[in-house]
């Protein structure tokens, strides 16, 4: 199985690529990101692919990943960090990257006899309409940004269902995420998972397939959990 993570350089990204190496399900992996990707020492199914325009791929990077039968996506800017970019910069970075990853990933298939698996980080506040806005969102000004990230989530699951079976997608809404590496967060009303549940989770969900279309911070721990157990 041909695997693409984008934003392989990032705090999940990381794990994807470590726990993807020891897993046999996956035979190539493609670490897609601005820059080079680190890689572990010895590994020999993971390719780093630096892509300077993510709405617009080139050649070079279309040729890698061609023939790719997933990818989970964990390029976004987070909610602390929107309101330093502009918004529209913030959109293009968290939204258009993801619709366009999904669009033209799924295009370079020749083989359509298996469905392209596509997986969607967002977050736990994220939300699709008004009537789902949490109301911390509303306290800290995110209303704009939250909805935007839903939208894109829409983007995403509706391209998958008008695929006719040719795409599947998934949202991962995870709260904060923990590491034995990373300073503890607290943020009201947000749960924690812990970083290998994470990771283990969407790569067993591109495996084996997708439990449902949005998969919340509960799933990601228990599915996760079972799949390290094995």
């Amino acid at each position: 199985m041909k695997l693409v993570i984008g934003g392989s350089t990032g705090f999940v990204g990381e794990e994807l690529i470590l726990q993807a190496i020891q897993n046999p399900a996956f035979t190539s992996i493609i670490a897609l990101s601005r820059r080079e990707t680190p890689l572990p020492p010895g590994s020999t199914k993971v390719k780093s692919v630096v892509c300077d325009d993510f709405e617009d791929y080139s050649d070079n990077v279309n040729n890698e990943l061609k023939d790719a039968d997933a990818c989970i996506w964990t390029i976004a800017i987070t909610p602390s960090k929107s309101t330093t970019f502009p918004f529209e910069e913030t959109s293009k970075i968290s939204r258009d990257y993801a619709t366009t990853a999904i669009r033209t990933i799924s295009s370079l298939r020749s083989d359509q006899s298996r469905p392209f698996r596509f997986v969607y980080m967002s977050g736990h506040f994220v939300a699709r309409s008004l009537d789902e806005l949490a109301a911390p969102v509303r306290a800290h000004g995110l209303v704009d940004y939250t909805l935007m990230r839903g939208e894109a989530e829409v983007q995403i699951l509706e391209f998958a269902e008008n695929s006719g079976g040719a795409v599947q997608a998934s949202v991962a809404r995870p709260g904060m995420i923990d590491s034995p590496n990373r300073e503890r967060r607290e943020i009201p009303g947000v749960p924690h998972v812990e970083l290998r549940d994470v990771a283990a989770s969407l790569l067993a969900q591109v495996v084996d397939g997708f439990e449902k279309d949005t998969l919340v911070n509960d799933d990601l721990t228990r599915i996760g959990q079972k799949a390290l157990a094995k």
